[in-house]
């Protein structure tokens, strides 16, 4: 379970929901405000993070669940079209991944990892709702 809430709020309220989310002992990951500046995400994960310093999962083809919507509401948002948001990273999402890591110059993979989340999530700051943004 992740939510990603608090982009309407103030950076104070989004702190107060990030302090209130890791305090509670429910959530095993509250993402820092240095890597989502204008939201706050927190989860609960039984999987390790792509990035040592923590963060998203490492999602590739065959992969299924919200980190795979989320994946696929950045790439939509940057205009790599992924055929939908299903949460099923097929072979429209693979090939959005790889045309997104090309045009970036990331290694090209098809995998999301540690420098491909990195890389999208800071791209997507300030780009505002699109037709796929989920709110």
């Amino acid at each position: 379970m992740a939510f990603d809430v608090g982009q309407t709020l103030s950076n104070s309220q989004r702190n107060a929901i990030r302090n209130v989310a890791s305090s509670s002992g429910v959530w095993s990951y509250v993402e820092p405000a240095s890597l989502t500046p204008t939201w706050v995400h927190f989860d609960k994960r039984s999987f390790p993070s792509a990035c040592i310093s923590g963060g998203y999962p490492l999602i590739r083809q065959g992969s299924r669940g919200v980190y795979v919507l989320v994946a696929q509401d950045g790439l939509n948002t940057l205009g790599f079209t992924t055929g939908g948001l299903d949460g099923i990273f097929g072979t429209q999402t693979r090939n959005a991944v790889l045309s997104y890591q090309r045009r970036r110059g990331l290694v090209v993979d098809g995998i999301i990892g540690c420098n491909t989340w990195r890389s999208i999530q800071e791209d997507v700051i300030g780009r505002g709702p699109t037709s796929t943004t989920i709110n």
